[in-house]
């Protein structure tokens, strides 16, 4: 039997790690974990393949995976770090001859249509990317036979879904959440999690909060991702950490229940 697990495919923010021109620790050093692309994950669940979060390093991700079949796209928000790869869903419209499955939230659908205009025109060139969008809010929906619970929260001024499925939950680009919606991340045996640096942010969890947040929800084991060159190299973080939070790297593989 098959088991379910995530991959990280990226754990770095929007830049990406190592940043263009930075002659920081980080962005120079040879740890391959300390080599971050944009964040996104890939679901294997019930013989079904979930993609979340499609950004500019979509194609290098499904390549140095070795992915060869996706049957959905789950999008977490409209910033460009997670959905602008969108365009290279391609080879699986052409392989699987269906529409990629999108499931995103109204607001989100709306800026794929307009991003992608040329995916939805009535006579696209042949070449387009075919999307099948479905609009998600708060309710659980499911994939094939798996059921999805969508969390959500603010990033920022902006509304981000995450998504529970089983005792997982993938939670990126956070900064405050309704205790209704923190009720739906109880009971955990994985939590993937944002946690941008070690400084306040606008937008984002910083590592204080981030653990903060973990405390409240009591997950078996969790594992963060979205980090910045500024949060530190990969074998330092380690020794800030508690027990039970480990640091998340591009090819990480989680065994979900």
């Amino acid at each position: 039997m098959q088991r379910n697990t995530c991959t990280l495919l990226g754990t770095g923010t929007s830049q990406g790690v190592p940043i263009i021109g930075c002659k920081c620790e980080v962005c120079i050093s040879s740890n391959a974990k300390d080599k971050r692309l944009r964040t996104s994950a890939f679901l294997q669940i019930n013989q079904i393949n979930i993609v979340i979060d499609v950004g500019p390093d979509f194609r290098q991700q499904m390549l140095v995976n070795e992915i060869d079949r996706v049957d959905a796209v789950l999008i977490t928000h409209q910033h460009n770090d997670h959905i602008i790869g969108l365009d290279d869903v391609r080879p699986y419209n052409f392989m699987q001859r269906h529409p990629m499955p999108i499931y995103a939230s109204r607001e989100v659908i709306g800026d794929i249509v307009h991003r992608f205009d040329y995916a939805f025109a009535q006579d696209k060139y042949p070449g387009a990317p075919s999307f099948e969008t479905n609009t998600i809010d708060v309710l659980p929906f499911m994939v094939g036979q798996t059921k999805i619970i969508p969390i959500k929260y603010l990033h920022g001024a902006m509304t981000v879904r995450g998504f529970r499925i089983n005792n997982f939950a993938y939670v990126t680009d956070i900064k405050t959440i309704d205790d209704q919606e923190i009720e739906k991340l109880k009971g955990l045996s994985n939590l993937v999690l944002s946690a941008l640096h070690h400084t306040e942010h606008h937008s984002h969890f910083n590592l204080k909060e981030a653990l903060a947040f973990i405390e409240i929800l009591q997950p078996k084991q969790t594992y963060l991702t979205h980090l910045s060159h500024r949060m530190g190299l990969h074998d330092s973080i380690f020794d800030l950490l508690p027990h039970n939070v480990s640091v998340g790297y591009d090819g990480l593989k989680i065994t979900m229940d």
